[in-house]
């Protein structure tokens, strides 16, 4: 069946089973979210679901239903995230993007690329003077907070640099519990190949069934329009599949 998560103003939804332990959704949560189990408090009309349970036990919680989710205090996830709204300036205007303290300058890159439709290549980040010329560096390492302004230059053509050459990756893909009783399969993939691409080599195989998944490396959702490298993808790492989509308000 299919919930709905609700958290920090957000929908998250996925399949559990109804076999599935409170603890199992948990696991789930912290691999998605990088929420850790312990801080998690999962409710559902106000009643708190208990970790040695199994959704059998909660009649509650049918197709549909959504499970609140709230962070214990003083939990990692409050100490290390923050969201707030960071200003970024064109030359004839001006937008408002909502980032996380923990985003990389590539992130930053990707979300103005979505609200503009700016290619990534032509972007060019500067803070107080500084260009943001490492895409995976933090951007609080930078010293970006609440309200900073970013400037955006456009690079012409002739100034982009040349793609590295392309390299194949060994991969191991890994299923949860419900999803072919947590199966790894390993892939070989080009890292200019997108997520989308890797989406479509399972389902020709055969490997997965028809249906929405989301993909997960080292705790972060990957973008089906993005590349293997862009993520940061490396030999020999392994990725998450999950049946589900999520819908966000913002970004």
């Amino acid at each position: 069946m299919r919930v709905v998560i609700v958290a920090w103003a957000r929908e998250f939804h996925f399949d559990i089973g109804f076999q599935e332990s409170v603890l199992e959704i948990k696991r789930k949560i912290e691999l998605l979210l990088g929420v850790p189990t312990t801080a998690q408090i999962l409710s559902v009309s106000g009643w708190e679901l208990v970790d040695g349970l199994d959704m059998e036990d909660y009649p509650i919680v049918n197709e549909g239903t959504r499970i609140d989710l709230t962070i214990k205090p003083m939990s990692p996830m409050l100490n290390n995230k923050r969201k707030f709204p960071i200003i970024i300036k064109f030359s004839a205007k001006q937008i408002n993007v909502e980032v996380d303290e923990t985003d990389s300058v590539r992130s930053l890159k990707e979300k103005i690329h979505i609200v503009e439709g700016t290619p990534i290549k032509r972007l060019s980040l500067f803070f107080s003077g500084i260009e943001l010329d490492e895409d995976f560096r933090n951007i609080s390492e930078y010293g970006i907070q609440k309200l900073s302004e970013i400037t955006v230059f456009l690079k012409t053509m002739s100034r982009l640099r040349g793609d590295p050459p392309t390299k194949k990756l060994n991969i191991m893909v890994q299923t949860s519990s419900s999803l072919l009783n947590a199966a790894s399969i390993p892939l070989e993939m080009k890292d200019t190949s997108t997520v989308n691409d890797l989406r479509q080599l399972l389902l020709s195989r055969t490997i997965l069934p028809q249906d929405d998944y989301l993909f997960i490396h080292k705790q972060r959702i990957m973008h089906d329009n993005c590349s293997l490298r862009w993520h940061g993808v490396e030999n020999g790492d392994s990725l998450y599949v999950f049946k589900g989509t999520i819908s966000r308000n913002g970004y």
